[in-house]
């Protein structure tokens, strides 16, 4: 089940929100773990049992790391490496077993083809992103971060919530710690709540969704058909559609934790007005940053110590995040492909790119980061290749044809519509003109109605269409 769905919309969150408001304060943790598991299992009932097994393994190694971390710090440890050693396993066999022994058998080797391989087990949906919460809590008791949670289903309710089960954002066990005890339940954040959960909506549906169409018809031509300024649009409406598929589940974990009381932090921050490489990947998939930095780049020493560890460590940070979007080659050429241009502006292209005009180093990010999304589209590496090759004119029939010129002619509206969207200016606008009086705030309301009833016109007529990152 995804938000965009009718499903979800008109039955799944509307028995939901009733049944969670109906019941006294005390149950509503326990509400949210049962309606939570109810939506991971309506797509994948059987993985529903790897979920409540990491939930009692964390549980119980969070308790013993609780008991022990004032009085017996190596043996605090010793549970915090059990738990970590136990989810990193389930994650590495249903997500990189597989990609490891197709590579290991590729050596010369005649006892590397005998091992087993299990093509036909399927991902389970979103286990990189809970695996990471699970972990984060016994992390957190360790560090004095956070309390040991003594109720089961408030800690499992944390592990499960479906507002941002699936795709995150990856919420730290320590950002909600005092909300799975006690958290309010207003009018006005309900409101809010609604608010950004639409925005996110309208995200995906009206601009995500349009975007990836126009990059499928881009992308499907082929050779003959190819052209200069069709490869650069390709991947420019990639770059959009992943942006807006991607922050618009945000808006929507946000918008759905806010009317149910939590309050989880923003995940995307306008990454495409950047002016760095380590400026757009502070504003870029804000909760994996966090994760990473907090979890592995600082406990390995950060940056305070000598240069070439500093240098190492961002190289393992980078190395890690690439794998962990995908078992796949390109994933990992990614996150390397940024790790040398991070590397290259800490160690002196920050400091240039600081006095030059605004626009130079605008230009310079987008298109660092356009080409980024290159490697992250195509698992396929020649295909890739193919189609850079493309955008500098190899084997292509000319600069442009009828049919693109069409085609984004039409869309020139749509593209102005996409930039805007992605700048801060929508949300400067909307909030002071929210501020105006009580009518304004009457018209926001009836826009929003209007915009739930547009998205839901565009989902009754048009087909499944899940988001991108439910596959990592």
């Amino acid at each position: 089940m995804v938000f965009s769905s009718l499903e979800f919309l008109f039955l799944y969150f509307a028995a939901t929100i009733l049944v969670y408001f109906i019941v006294p304060l005390a149950l509503r943790n326990v509400v949210l773990l049962i309606v939570s598991l109810a939506f991971y299992g309506w797509g994948e009932p059987i993985y529903v049992c790897i979920m409540l097994f990491s939930i009692i393994v964390d549980y119980i190694c969070g308790y013993f790391v609780g008991k022990y971390r004032d009085i017996n710090k190596k043996k605090a440890f010793r549970f915090v490496l059990a738990s970590a050693i136990i989810n990193l396993s389930i994650l590495g066999f249903f997500k990189y077993y597989t990609f490891i022994i197709e590579n290991l058998q590729l050596l010369p080797f005649d006892f590397l083809k005998k091992i087993p391989l299990f093509a036909n087990v399927e991902l389970p949906i979103g286990i990189s992103f809970y695996t990471f919460q699970t972990m984060s809590y016994t992390l957190d008791i360790y560090r004095g971060e956070a309390r040991v949670q003594k109720n089961i289903a408030s800690f499992g309710a944390y592990v499960t919530l479906f507002p941002q089960l699936i795709a995150g954002p990856i919420v730290r066990y320590q950002d909600v710690d005092d909300q799975l005890r006690s958290r309010p339940h207003n009018i006005d954040m309900f409101a809010s709540g609604m608010r950004t959960f639409i925005c996110g909506l309208a995200k995906k549906i009206l601009l995500a969704n349009c975007a990836g169409a126009l990059w499928d018809s881009f992308k499907a031509g082929s050779a003959d058909e190819a052209t200069i300024l069709g490869a650069w649009f390709g991947i420019i409406f990639y770059s959009f559609q992943l942006y807006f598929d991607f922050s618009g589940y945000s808006d929507m974990a946000i918008g759905l934790g806010k009317m149910l009381g939590f309050n989880f932090k923003e995940n995307f921050f306008y990454p495409y007005i950047s002016k760095s490489v380590t400026e757009f990947w502070r504003r870029w998939h804000i909760s994996m940053g966090t994760w990473f930095r907090e979890y592995v780049y600082i406990p390995l020493g950060g940056n305070r110590c000598k240069k070439w560890k500093m240098y190492r460590n961002i190289i393992v940070v980078w190395f890690l995040t690439g794998l962990w979007h995908g078992a796949s080659w390109n994933y990992v050429l990614w996150g390397l492909y940024y790790c040398i241009f991070l590397l290259i502006e800490k160690t002196f292209l920050l400091n240039i790119l600081k006095k030059l005009p605004r626009a130079i180093s605008h230009v310079y990010t987008l298109i660092v980061v356009l080409f980024g999304w290159l490697l992250f589209v195509f698992e396929d590496i020649s295909a890739g290749f193919v189609h850079v090759g493309y955008m500098f004119g190899k084997g292509v029939e000319g600069f442009t044809s009828v049919a693109v010129t069409y085609d984004l002619v039409r869309s020139i509206p749509f593209i102005a519509i996409l930039c805007i969207a992605s700048t801060p200016l929508p949300k400067k606008l909307f909030y002071k003109f929210y501020t105006m009086g009580s009518w304004s705030r009457c018209i926001v309301a009836v826009g929003c109605f209007a915009a739930l009833t547009v998205c839901t016109a565009y989902l009754v007529n048009s087909s499944f269409n899940p988001f991108l990152y439910f596959r990592f």
